[in-house]
């Protein structure tokens, strides 16, 4: 944790030098994770992380008209949502932006579920992952203006979330946790028994399905952060434990962990702070993963999540 905390903090400073826009994966994951550590009383940069607090909210601001005429940013729902998601584990109070972007993911008041226009995947893909970010958002940030709308979204979200299958972890990962957040005991229940499946010989979890795939940190970080926060799972578990091994073993001596992106890209390139070139953004999401399932290893008996 202590070798990982440095990289993710220059990776944030790097991605906002480099993109003005708020990003998924080099700013709300390493919050995240960054947060979480100093939860745990792990020494983080106050400062920096105020610096990408105030360049995300700035960001969203910048697109509040959009938000406004029901059009969002770039990224749609999963750039809005992985927004608020980030300020609320940063503790920030609403406010009119966040009521605006609330409002944005409320206003088509026909669909049943949230949808990810992207095709970057794991991160920007998964309509479960759009979900679980929306729901998250509309909880912490959700005004009473619009507390009849939420709950008929949650209500249909709900019905998709149970009769929709699953087919690679990141939709395991976020119907779990958005199960969770619906308060479906017993659907939560079963979520998490598919994930603990699909645990690998080797203590991690893969991607996609198939058993030519390998385990990687970014679904074994992500599939430990759910079965934690989603299920309770101790991390004393066995199931834990070997994920928690397999993440260690995979940690590269400089702090980082590496997985080889699936995405094409379409921006331009630019070095983030975050080691592996070419695949350094999916693998500072998967460093945030990691950090995070790490995190949860070390907390005290009894503290609360």
């Amino acid at each position: 944790i202590e070798k990982s905390i440095p990289l993710l903090e220059k990776t944030t400073v790097g991605t906002s030098e480099h993109r003005g826009c708020f990003t998924c994966h080099g700013h709300a994951m390493p919050v995240v994770a960054l947060v979480e550590a100093q939860r745990r009383g792990f020494a983080i940069d106050d400062k920096n992380l105020r610096a990408q607090v105030d360049h995300t909210v700035a960001d969203l601001n910048l697109g509040k008209k959009r938000y406004l005429e029901g059009k969002g940013q770039g990224g749609g729902h999963p750039r809005s949502g992985y927004a608020l998601w980030m300020l609320s584990r940063v503790g920030w109070k609403p406010d009119e932006i966040t009521g605006v972007v609330s409002g944005y993911l409320v206003h088509d008041e026909k669909a049943d579920h949230w949808r990810s226009t992207g095709n970057r995947p794991p991160t920007e893909v998964s309509s479960f992952t759009a979900t679980y970010l929306a729901l998250e958002g509309l909880a912490g940030f959700g005004t009473g203006k619009q507390k009849e709308r939420i709950v008929e979204r949650r209500e249909k979200a709900l019905a998709w979330l149970i009769r929709t299958e699953a087919k690679e972890t990141e939709d395991r990962v976020f119907r779990l946790l958005a199960l969770k957040e619906l308060g479906a005991e017993e659907e939560t229940a079963r979520a998490a028994a598919e994930l603990r499946e699909r645990q690998r010989s080797d203590g991690g979890w893969a991607q996609l399905p198939g058993e030519g795939q390998k385990s990687d940190p970014y679904a074994t970080g992500s599939v430990l952060y759910a079965l934690r926060r989603g299920a309770g799972l101790a991390a004393e578990e066995e199931v834990y434990r070997r994920g928690l091994k397999f993440l260690l073993d995979a940690q590269h001596d400089d702090g980082s962990w590496y997985v080889k992106s699936r995405s094409k890209p379409f921006q331009t390139y630019y070095e983030s702070g975050y080691p592996h070139k070419k695949d350094q953004f999916i693998s500072m999401a998967a460093g945030s993963w990691a950090t995070l399932a790490l995190l949860f290893a070390v907390e005290k008996e009894g503290e609360p999540d």
